[in-house]
């Protein structure tokens, strides 16, 4: 009976171990993330970045992986300005631009409904 008390509390014990590493893991990825973006963007490119993640959290998100996968591969001379940055949105927004279209049903005018309203 202790041993599967004992066992209990072990598995119990890693949970919570592996619970506190994926919390730490998810910090330091965050924390890589704005030290590369930092170190990218000029002041006003971050601040009109963070503006944009609180509006539109998914294509901010889009550009900072763009950002960083740009600054990983050295495709990027120096800093970003704010209208390197516009012009980095325009591009994001043309490649996750959603096209509409409107279908209009219009009835005949010798439709069999007309009939019954008489």
């Amino acid at each position: 009976m202790a041993d599967d008390e004992l066992e209990a509390i072990r598995r119990q014990r890693m949970a919570e171990l592996q619970a506190k590493q994926g919390v730490r893991t998810k910090h330091e990825e965050t924390d890589m993330r704005n030290s590369i973006l930092a170190q990218v963007l000029d002041q006003s490119a971050r601040a009109r970045l963070s503006n944009l993640a609180l509006v539109k959290p998914e294509k901010a998100n889009a550009v900072e992986n763009y950002l960083i996968q740009m600054a990983r591969f050295g495709k990027l001379g120096g800093k970003i300005s704010e209208a390197g940055l516009i012009e980095i949105l325009e591009k994001v927004s043309q490649q996750t631009e959603k096209k509409t279209t409107v279908k209009f049903n219009r009835r005949k005018v010798m439709d069999s409904d007309d009939e019954d309203d008489y």
